[in-house]
């Protein structure tokens, strides 16, 4: 059972919001860090620091296509009085051995191939004559018109400070320098840095594997008809997606049947590819409800810490809740009510923390805010109930999006913000302050 099953809980007990969340999190763990190529390790958590092996860039090179020169034979440069410069080979990136240049003369240079010896500066090829002797050529022109490797004049129009255009050695970072810290998440600019200094692998924890089921008789896959009774499947998808937004690598089932049986056995078959699992539906007190049935099994009972509670939470929508561990890994499951609202909901306050505690991040929970409440007519809540409402939040004020009723998925998906109104509040005027869940 989970850390928090020896808190007393006759049938009439009721859990806090707080107190069920603070059980999930005592109990979930971060996953065990493995080495991961760099594009298997985005979205995942670094469990090291990364310093620079070498500076970056490696060696001083051009920002610039044109020629690199020395200052001294550029100073004065002008279109009426150009420098006139013997031009000693060409430089392309990659170049291992460059040609030096000396006074009075130049040599044709890439945008990052490395500067030569003897050169200060790179003056860009729209400041040249690009070897043509015909004025100031365009960067196009000049590249089009000099082919690689010839050799003679070129003529400058500008003079070049030192350094002018040159991406210096170590400019961006330099080796022994902290490149990432450990708990950064890995994006794309993350693992940009990590390939530019040469790692092909790095240490991570990875992302949880976090496998979604519904129940339900009268669930039908979208896409199919519905028979008189039916609904389409729609929790399941939600509840996939928002894993994957809170960074898991979400999969799901199927909507199974209300049979016991069947749902036990697929829960045990879905153990083998998940860190976490998460049900909707069928944990109330109604005749039906299976899945407390199934999972009253499925868990380890000669295991000690094994096995699933249901509770009754001190919160509107998603009064009914269940948590615990199942499976010999004691793999974490979160069973979570089947109306579509009190899934969702259930899901932000208690699933999301879950699987960004298991990917190792430190800040668990959906950025909040206080505004001031935009209504026609003060929000009703019942008394020792945490409700949260469906609103929409811009510039400080928060505007409700449907009713309180936990089957409202039209309001649902026009929302960007839960409207919390504490256990103790009975009523918000319009006008009053609040608190918000942001969702986007």
């Amino acid at each position: 059972m989970s850390s928090a099953a020896t808190r007393p809980a006759g049938p009439d007990d009721l859990w806090s919001v707080d107190e069920h969340l603070d059980d999930i999190l005592a109990t979930v763990r971060p996953l065990e860090p493995i080495e991961l190529q760099l594009l298997d390790a985005q979205g995942c958590v670094l469990v090291e620091n990364v310093t620079v092996p070498v500076s970056l860039p490696p060696f001083d090179n051009s920002s610039m296509d044109g020629y690199a020169v020395r200052v001294a034979d550029v100073a004065g440069a002008s279109e009426e009085f150009p420098a006139a410069l013997e031009v000693v080979g060409d430089v392309a990136a990659g170049a291992a051995d460059p040609v030096r240049v000396g006074p009075g003369q130049a040599a044709r240079i890439m945008t990052g191939a490395p500067l030569p010896p003897g050169a200060e500066a790179v003056v860009p090829v729209e400041w040249t004559d690009g070897g043509l002797g015909e004025g100031p050529a365009s960067g196009m022109r000049a590249r089009s018109l000099a082919p690689e490797g010839a050799e003679g004049q070129v003529h400058v129009y500008r003079p070049a400070e030192a350094r002018a255009h040159v991406r210096a050695e170590g400019s961006d970072v330099r080796a022994g320098e902290l490149a990432l810290k450990a708990g950064t998440v890995l994006g794309a600019p993350q693992i940009a840095l990590l390939a530019a200094i040469g790692r092909g692998t790095v240490r991570v924890h990875p992302r949880p594997r976090v496998v979604v089921l519904s129940t339900g008789s009268e669930l039908v896959q979208p896409g199919e008809e519905l028979a008189p009774g039916q609904i389409h499947d729609s929790n399941s998808f939600a509840l996939t997606a928002a894993a994957r937004d809170a960074g898991a690598i979400a999969y799901r089932v199927g909507a199974v049947a209300d049979d016991a049986e069947t749902l036990r056995t697929t829960i045990e078959d879905q153990l083998i590819r998940a860190d976490l699992l998460v049900t909707t539906g069928g944990v109330s007190v109604g005749a039906y409800d299976v899945v407390k049935e199934a999972l009253s099994s499925v868990g380890d009972e000669d295991e000690p810490g094994g096995g699933v509670e249901f509770r009754r939470l001190a919160m509107q929508p998603g009064k009914p809740q269940g948590f615990g561990t199942i499976g010999p890994d004691h793999t974490p499951l979160l069973a979570l009510p089947g109306n579509p609202v009190s899934s969702y909901v259930s899901f932000e306050l208690f699933v999301r923390p879950a699987i960004r505690a298991l990917m190792g991040l430190t800040e668990l929970h959906r950025p909040r805010a206080r505004a001031v409440l935009k209504a026609d007519a003060a929000l009703r809540s019942p008394r020792g109930r945490r409700q949260f409402l469906r609103g929409r939040y811009a510039d400080g004020e928060v505007t409700p999006v449907g009713g309180a009723g936990s089957h409202l998925i039209a309001a649902l998906a026009k929302a960007d913000a839960l409207i919390v109104v504490p256990e103790d509040t009975e009523s918000v005027e319009p006008g009053g302050e609040v608190e918000v869940v942001l969702l986007g």
